[in-house]
């Protein structure tokens, strides 16, 4: 059996949608490291959401960390994951590691503006 078909429509099963999304290639899995904007950024750029870079400045929306924000460290495309600086966890040895978020859980709330073509 196929890991990844292009024609792949759909299913209701969650774990066929699971398979679907860990199996994909790099040029899909992409299309998943989008954010929402804020409300300032939504009707300036007159888009809701945008694929996050390293530099861009996010906020926390859900999990242990909401409300704190701080800059994009690191973009892990194939894990679909963001680290963000500050946002860290303990380890036992007392070493400090970065915490993995979700693109899902963030909102842009500033743009790194380095790309002139990210924004057209």
């Amino acid at each position: 059996m196929k890991e990844f078909s292009k024609s792949w429509i759909g299913s209701k099963k969650p774990g066929k949608q699971r398979k679907y999304r860990a199996n994909a290639p790099l040029h899909i899995k992409k299309r998943y490291l989008s954010s929402h904007l804020s409300k300032e950024l939504r009707q300036k750029h007159n888009m809701k959401s945008i694929s996050v870079r390293k530099g861009d400045t996010v906020k926390i929306m859900r999990g242990q960390f909401r409300g704190k924000t701080g800059k994009i460290e690191r973009v892990d495309t194939k894990k679909t994951e963001i680290y963000v600086q500050g946002i860290e966890m303990k380890r036992k040895d007392g070493t400090k590691s970065f915490y993995p978020i979700n693109p899902s859980n963030l909102m842009i709330t500033e743009i790194d503006t380095g790309d002139k073509r990210r924004l057209k």
